[in-house]
């Protein structure tokens, strides 16, 4: 069981692993040992997620979702397969805790007047200058 918060709960039998060689250095270690982990979390046809969590869990994923909203983390960071599993079940925990964040909607607001006369200000000082550097007409060098 993986636990998200006190809300979210994915059970084990959602979650998907599989044990593949690991690229990069590591010695004969890395050519006999299957130590990198490969995690599948079918996010789309899970119970577990609510529809507005599972919509922005794809969105957060970007190119870890497949179309058909599957999540896949590969973790090969450590030498052994204990620690890389544990190490892509947290990348995934981490994931979906961010995704049960509702975000906060912004509030638009009026600039206030002194805010817009200062900028109009900034724009008739502006325009003096460029002004000042037009050529006079009958002055020829």
């Amino acid at each position: 069981m993986l636990r998200i918060n006190p809300h979210i709960q994915i059970p084990d039998t959602e979650i998907e692993e599989s044990f593949i060689r690991a690229s990069g250095p590591g010695g004969q270690n890395v050519n006999k040992v299957s130590s990198a982990v490969e995690l599948r979390f079918d996010a789309r046809g899970s119970p577990s997620l609510s529809d507005d969590v599972r919509a922005r869990l794809l969105r957060l994923a970007g190119s870890r979702a497949t179309k058909d909203g599957v999540i896949v983390i590969r973790a090969e960071r450590f030498r052994t397969q204990e620690r890389n599993r544990a190490d892509a079940r947290e990348r995934l925990s981490r994931l979906i805790a961010r995704s049960a964040i509702i975000p906060k909607k912004r509030v638009r607001t009026k600039p206030t007047k002194a805010s817009v006369e200062r900028r109009l200000k900034a724009k008739s000082r502006r325009s003096h200058i460029k002004r000042g550097r037009t050529e006079l007409p009958g002055s020829e060098d």
